[in-house]
């Protein structure tokens, strides 16, 4: 079955308009210095907020999974770089507000890079992935004292097992003594 380009498109479109207009509210109502995280079940996504004192509010929209102090990381990146980029004397007419999700009143490109450099959060941030990679290497530290012990155990039973042996050789040597002494040889 294949689904026409249009048919497609109408979902996205409403997706997109539902995260504009939840963003524009979420910022609107998030104070100066607050950050939320939002999550909307619904749409199996996390909205994440940070309004600055400066009068900017920067939201982001991650999937349920993505760890929130990554997200609010990127935010001030964002921010920072937009307002050192763009002093607040430079905006333009305050009046005049975005009418839609692609009405931008300032353009900020390096937000594509930002958006790529942040898909993996391990990647993006660094204490994230030394948390992941010392995750890892607990994993492997506890298979291999598993490991180690089930070795021992089977050192153990091999242990247990030559002793057993030796008890057995020493009472075999006894009695082929007794029987070889009884007998003179001439």
């Amino acid at each position: 079955m294949t689904t026409s380009p249009a048919a497609s498109y109408a979902p996205r479109t409403n997706v997109r308009e539902f995260m504009y207009m939840y963003a524009k509210t979420l910022a609107e109502r998030t104070t100066p210095g607050q950050r939320l995280d939002i999550e909307e079940q619904d749409k199996q996504c996390t909205f994440h907020a940070y309004a600055r004192t400066e009068g900017v509010c920067g939201i982001v929209v991650t999937d349920l999974d993505y760890p929130p102090l990554v997200a609010h990381r990127l935010l001030n990146k964002v921010l920072d770089d937009f307002l050192t980029a763009h002093p607040r004397p430079k905006w333009p007419d305050a009046s005049r507000r975005p009418s839609g999700p692609d009405d931008q009143l300032i353009p900020m490109p390096e937000l594509q890079t930002y958006l790529k450099q942040y898909q993996d959060p391990y990647q993006a941030d660094s204490m994230l992935k030394i948390q992941q990679e010392l995750g890892e290497t607990k994993i492997t530290m506890h298979k291999t004292i598993e490991a180690v012990l089930a070795r021992g155990e089977k050192i153990d039973d091999l242990v247990a097992k030559s002793e057993g042996l030796s008890t057995q050789s020493k009472m075999f040597y006894q009695q082929a003594k007794k029987q070889n002494s009884c007998c003179v040889l001439m």
